[in-house]
């Protein structure tokens, strides 16, 4: 139940005549942070005000928690080239007074949330160290419960990179043993009757006593494990429901896939951050692109339900409704951003929405009840493919408004970047190789070719945050082109026949040797969106690169990945940037208010919360570098909070 503080918020942004937007479900207790997106709903909106416009300046650090997980790397140029470290991607959770976070060798670890002090670590690799993997792992969920005999009983729930569901006594770390194998469920058990990886990258989502799961599946083939998404008893790890991502023989949608392309399809799973609307018992699913990625003339037709949202049933897994975002995707334009609950008041009435936000920079806002958009959706006629045996999509779906939060437009050699004389003359080599040059749903073809958004968005699983005070919401995005030719694979690679290929790799970006990208700034930016309305309240560079400041070149943008939260106190915290820093904007302006250097890049999402013994409010953020972006790494968890005297 709120608090006083809040429902007197909203009772006075009730009151107000513009359109306003409040939070779709309650948040739990307005001090805490108990869901990845602080309420079920995912608005990543705290009513907590201490921390303000006035007094963001005076931000320090509390406390630092190191994970001492640092790879031993080779000091040559080559090996830092060759693989860069896992990102450190958890956002943690906050429940009375304990910190929850995992690591990217899925370690979970419970901090005091005051002090940074180590209360307990599981090791699920722990005995079985020469299987370790490191991997981008985004957090852990929990859930509150009852024990037989009424006593509390609280988990903390995960999945692990090699397909094991996980649930951890939140006292004690140990695993719950009347769950599943003594705490553990094989997720591979079912799913993997075509060989490929099967894990757990991100949390799961909570609704009642279920646990709903996605997974991670391979994207450059096009045969392997299955994305469905399933449903777990939290008590028992029993199997409640299963939902077929690429339907069935028999099943809706199962049409829009080439006659038997749907078997043994991999890919169209949810590796990112599942919302649930708890008052109306539905999770919302954002679906990946099917495999693989580059290439479908193996797969002709729509595709559902990849590149889709999608309202399931919590309870029972039925689908409600669903909308695709991308059709036919070739591109890797996931809709990997989570779904964003939030409640649009438009001329006195109140509509229950949702934000959906896909790589190709697009967003969407819906009736969470019907998927009807708030919006005029437009089918746009979209370029056909060239590649032997494709079959673009005619059209793809592009809302009215808001505008594209990303360059969708092909660049030109004017356009090309002269922040130093060597990048542009690298980029302009590059670009000269090119035999096409296009905007968004250009279809790769077999000549060398650069398209915007790439790979990296456009939005990306960094998604939004939403502020109801000012019914704005924030996203930051890449402007980062992406590269690559569509070649015939080798004899005896699998399916299917074709791949897409690039100088620097399948995944190449449009960017120089310094990782600076090719077109002129900004690299990435920092967008508000009226929901109501549907209109750009600003839009600012975020990041900067620290040899072009050094040169005097600011302002920049930086690529980033990893997103916001919104306060009470008017401010929006995002680290994000691969410039190493953590940043507060103002809602109302975008003027930047604070930034702090981290020992490596945040490429995560924050958290606020109150100390249950201080009542000081903090900002807790994942600093470890790695990743998409980062050579460097780092291996802290950082805390800040007002020096004791600052007013709130």
């Amino acid at each position: 139940m709120r608090r006083r503080t809040t429902l007197a918020l909203l009772l006075a942004l009730t009151a107000c005549a513009r359109p306003v937007v409040t939070p779709a479900t309650p948040a739990g207790v307005d001090g805490e942070w108990r869901s990845y997106g602080h309420d079920a709903g995912g608005m990543r909106f705290s009513p907590l005000a201490q921390i303000d416009r006035g007094n963001v300046s005076r931000l320090a650090r509390a406390w630092t928690y190191h994970t001492g997980e640092l790879e031993t790397r080779s000091d040559s140029a080559s090996a830092r080239d060759a693989r860069r470290p896992p990102a450190l991607e958890t956002t943690p959770l906050m429940v009375g007074d304990v910190l929850y976070l995992s690591t990217a060798y899925q370690r979970v670890i419970a901090l005091d949330a005051e002090t940074g002090r180590e209360r307990w670590t599981y090791d699920p690799y722990a005995g079985r160290e020469k299987l370790r993997a490191g991997s981008p792992h985004r957090g852990v969920a929990y859930w509150e419960g009852r024990g037989p005999n009424g006593s509390r009983d609280t988990r903390i729930v995960y999945g692990t990179i090699d397909g094991r569901l996980i649930v951890l006594d939140a006292a004690t770390g140990r695993p719950v043993p009347t769950f599943g194998d003594a705490g553990v469920v094989n997720l591979r058990a079912g799913m993997t009757d075509v060989p490929g990886a099967y894990g757990m990258t991100s949390p799961p989502a909570i609704y009642r006593d279920l646990v709903i799961t996605g997974a991670l599946v391979p994207e450059s083939a096009a045969r392997g494990p299955s994305g469905d998404i399933r449903a777990w008893d939290v008590r028992t790890g029993k199997l409640v429901w299963q939902f077929h991502t690429v339907p069935h023989e028999g099943e809706p949608g199962n049409d829009t896939w080439e006659p038997g392309s749907w078997r043994d399809r991999t890919g169209a799973n949810v590796w990112s951050i599942m919302t649930v609307d708890v008052e109306r018992g539905l999770v919302f699913l954002p679906i990946g692109s099917a495999a693989s990625d580059f290439y479908g003339g193996d797969r002709k037709g729509a595709n559902l339900y990849a590149n889709s949202l999608v309202a399931l049933d919590a309870a029972t897994g039925r689908l409600r409704w669903h909308r695709q975002l991308v059709h036919h995707d070739i591109w890797d334009y996931d809709v990997a951003s989570p779904p964003a609950l939030v409640t649009i008041r438009r001329d006195g009435r109140e509509i229950p929405a949702v934000v959906a936000l896909t790589k190709s920079g697009l967003m969407f806002v819906l009736d969470r009840r019907t998927g009807e958009p708030l919006f005029p959706i437009e089918e746009r006629p979209m370029p056909a493919s060239h590649v032997p045996g494709e079959q673009a999509s005619p059209t793809q779906p592009y809302p009215v408004k808001p505008a594209p939060l990303s360059r969708h437009t092909a660049i030109t050699a004017a356009e090309l970047t002269d922040v130093t004389p060597e990048s542009r003359a690298y980029c302009t080599r590059l670009f000269a190789q090119f035999g096409q040059s296009g905007g968004a749903y250009t279809p790769p073809d077999t000549v060398l070719g650069m398209w915007f958004p790439g790979t990296l968005g456009g939005a990306t699983w960094s998604g939004a945050s939403i502020d109801p005070a000012t019914a704005t919401a924030f996203v930051n995005v890449n402007e980062i082109g992406a590269m690559g030719v569509i070649r015939r694979r080798a004899p005896g690679a699998p399916a299917p026949a074709w791949e897409r290929w690039a100088p620097g790799g399948g995944y190449a970006r449009f960017w120089d040797d310094h990782d600076l990208p090719c077109q002129r700034p900004p690299w990435g930016k920092l967008h508000a969106i009226d929901l109501a309305t549907g209109e750009f309240r600003w839009t600012v560079p975020l990041g900067v690169n620290d040899s072009l400041l050094a040169r005097g070149v600011g302002k920049t943008g930086a690529p980033n990945i990893g997103g916001s939260i919104a306060t009470a106190g008017g401010l929006v915290f995002i680290g994000s940037t691969n410039d190493k820093r953590l940043r507060a904007f103002d809602v109302r302006t975008g003027e930047e208010l604070w930034v702090t250097r981290l020992e490596g890049s945040a490429h995560a999402t924050p958290i606020t919360y109150r100390g249950a013994r201080s009542g000081k409010q903090f900002v807790v953020i994942a600093a470890g570098g790695g990743g998409q972006f980062d050579r460097d790494q780092a291996d802290v968890v950082a805390a800040y909070a007002l020096p004791d005297g600052v007013a709130p």
